[in-house]
């Protein structure tokens, strides 16, 4: 009798799912936690800047940037507030769980552009999950920038996302680190304000700088407007607009801003390539 002729494996599409399993999951605030995963076959390996969509299971899909510095292994990190059922269901995931993940999608953080030059890192609230892995970059190459200011604000004390790497960060000597809330009661002696009061107080060039910013879209365009009055042109200006995304692919449209794909042009932007648009009310 002949042997059966073999099929040939289906190949991935685009849309298609990796398993990945949960290795752990950690608590960063009351709402936020951070998720460390393993693949269980293809590995993603997102660089600074870049998202994945992360598949719960029976559930759904969302877009979540990598909160980590790239891992060849494909480990991935993502950092994740609890704000609708797709990502309640993934914080709530425990260790051993499978999710789905696709990616890596987007455009990068400018590190290489930014090499040579000051390096100006702005984060609001759940912004500086996306600007951890340029910190990173950063600081395991510190020898590739002149200064490196990181300025985070957050709406109160327990809302700051990785308060030890913080501490850290600020114990170092070829850092400049500025911390601020919104409101705060109780034992804080930090800064209270918003982030942007941090802008004129930092200690870099304007006029060779590179700044990265994430957060709301009204605290990057604060932001930016504090970074403009400082003297930084707008193409040394790059912000993140995670706005929207479903699809991650530019075919749903739901992300769309004016004529732009979020998911397919972005997530990080030059400042003029979108601050008309986020000048346009309701857009």
């Amino acid at each position: 009798m002949a042997a059966a002729a073999t099929a040939e494996p289906a190949l991935r599409g685009p849309m298609t799912p990796v398993p990945y399993r949960v290795v752990s999951r950690a608590p960063e605030t009351a709402d936020t936690w951070t998720l460390l995963l393993e693949p269980l076959g293809d590995a993603v390996v997102p660089a600074p800047g870049q998202f994945n969509m992360l598949y719960a299971f029976g559930v759904g899909e969302i877009p979540i940037s990598t909160s980590a510095a790239p891992d060849p292994s494909g480990v991935l990190v993502h950092t994740i507030r609890d704000v609708g059922a797709v990502s309640h269901a993934l914080v709530g995931a425990t260790p051993e769980t499978v999710i789905g993940v696709r990616g890596p999608y987007g455009t990068l953080w400018p590190l290489e552009e930014a090499r040579g030059r000051d390096l100006v890192i702005v984060a609001g609230g759940i912004g500086l999950a996306p600007l951890r892995p340029a910190v990173y970059h950063a600081l395991t190459r510190r020898e590739e920038f002149a200064s490196v200011c990181v300025m985070v604000g957050a709406r109160t004390p327990q809302e700051l996302l990785f308060v030890r790497e913080l501490e850290d960060w600020r114990g170092r000597f070829d850092v400049d680190l500025d911390v601020t809330v919104d409101n705060a009661r109780g034992d804080w002696h930090g800064r209270v304000g918003v982030v942007t009061q941090l802008v004129p107080r930092a200690p870099f060039d304007p006029a060779t700088a590179v700044a990265l910013v994430c957060g709301p879209e009204l605290m990057m365009t604060f932001t930016a407007r504090a970074l403009l009055a400082r003297g930084m042109p707008k193409e040394s200006i790059y912000i993140s607009m995670e706005r929207n995304m479903r699809c991650g692919l530019g075919h749903c449209g739901h992300c769309q801003l004016g004529p732009v794909l979020v998911c397919r042009d972005g997530p990080v932007f030059r400042l003029d390539e979108m601050e008309w648009l986020m000048e346009v009310r309701e857009l």
